[in-house]
């Protein structure tokens, strides 16, 4: 009969073997574990992450009871104590850039001609609580903090990077590549007047939400054609510029928007965009929430609230092996047309990760062994003779 792959072995064939060995290369990610290689390593916490294992002994059990498809997966055995010093030593940085390998597969269509090239960005926290010592707190939580830049339009994290809970999210802003073209949506957080410069400077364009303390003087009032949208009302449209008692300006027209929701709560947007309508850069912010359903998909369904370690970088590990099962699982549910929800998907993957089945019919019984006998029956079985 012809070798069919397991589950978890047909999800991890996006991953390019040469590449990611060129990647442990490059950082020496194999330098300090002889035996317990990175990729054995990737494909443990993989796993990890797509059955629920969430501790270093059910993650040995299971992964240890299935040792017939550890061949296939290019892995072995595992020893708590083994994944526990390579959770603590191997570079954070293999499965970044794994992670960048992969997520660049997302990509699902050609940007269509005219179509704003839209940028996501946000940051949730990871609350890692007194377990974990050394970790710092906002005030509000004590642990990390997951930033991601996303593109809505291929379900892809752009970019990804994993700090402390301290850590200012306008500082990470500075740090993204800009692209020109490109629609940038972000809250108040990403405050910083510098940056919002060199988005401009680069032809790109931002919509956010002033801070309530930043002052603003309406310069022209521009006529509202259309200010109805989808869920809102948009009440004013103004160009505005910075009203301080110091010099801190900004070198670029600036755009005021005030615009009603449905549930009659008022909101302030702010943008250099002077060509799009207000209702379109009012449905540009209101996308924001895409983001949002991100961060709870991920919450909810990878495994990054208990952790297989306490160190900074066991935690860093794990949280870019989610994001790494996240994009496999997305790539298989495209390539293969899943039609069910990315929900009932994942969980059917957690019940039959080791199982030889195709993904597609991953919700149908496995077909009947062709190559089995079956019983054959003569014409007269059941006829009787009389004398």
């Amino acid at each position: 009969m012809r070798y069919r792959p397991s589950i978890l072995g047909k999800l991890v064939e996006p991953l390019n073997r040469r590449r990611f060995q060129t990647i442990v290369d490059s950082h020496d990610g194999d330098a300090y574990d002889k035996s317990f290689h990175s990729w054995g390593h990737l494909m443990v916490l993989i796993y990890a992450q797509l059955s629920g294992a969430d501790s270093l002994r059910s993650l040995e059990v299971g992964w240890n009871a299935n040792c017939q498809h550890h061949y296939h997966l290019g892995s072995g055995q595992l020893r708590r104590s083994t994944l526990s010093d390579a959770n603590w030593r191997r570079p954070v940085a293999v499965f970044a850039e794994t992670f960048e390998m992969i997520a660049n597969q997302l990509d699902r269509r050609i940007r269509r001609e005219g179509a704003a090239m839209l940028r996501l960005i946000d940051s949730t926290p990871v609350p890692l609580g007194k377990v974990c010592g050394w970790a710092k707190s906002n005030g509000r939580i004590r642990g990390m903090k997951l930033h991601v830049v996303y593109d809505p339009d291929s379900d892809r994290p752009r970019v990804l990077d994993i700090t402390h809970a301290n850590v200012n999210d306008a500082e990470i802003g500075r740090t993204i590549l800009i692209e020109t073209g490109a629609t940038y949506v972000f809250d108040k957080g990403y405050c910083h007047y510098g940056w919002w410069t060199a988005i401009a400077a680069a032809e790109a364009f931002f919509v956010t939400r002033p801070k309530s303390n930043m002052g603003l003087k309406v310069l022209t009032s521009r006529p509202i054609k259309v200010a109805q949208g989808d869920g809102f009302t948009v009440l004013e449209d103004a160009q505005v510029s910075l009203a301080s008692k110091t010099n801190c300006k900004l070198p670029i027209p600036l755009r005021r928007l005030i615009v009603q929701r449905q549930d009659g709560d008022t909101i302030t947007l702010l943008t250099n965009d002077l060509q799009r309508s207000a209702v379109e850069i009012a449905a540009l912010y209101k996308g924001r929430w895409q983001i949002e359903l991100l961060f709870r998909w991920i919450k909810q369904h990878l495994k990054i609230r208990k952790f297989l370690g306490t160190n900074d970088n066991a935690i860093r590990l794990q949280l870019f092996a989610a994001m790494i099962a996240y994009a496999l699982l997305r790539i298989a549910a495209r390539a293969c047309r899943i039609a069910m929800p990315i929900l009932r998907f994942c969980d059917l993957v957690a019940r039959c990760i080791f199982e030889r089945r195709n993904i597609a019919a991953i919700d149908k019984p496995p077909p009947v062994n062709p190559s089995k006998r079956r019983p054959t029956s003569t014409p007269n079985q059941m006829s009787f003779a009389y004398a």
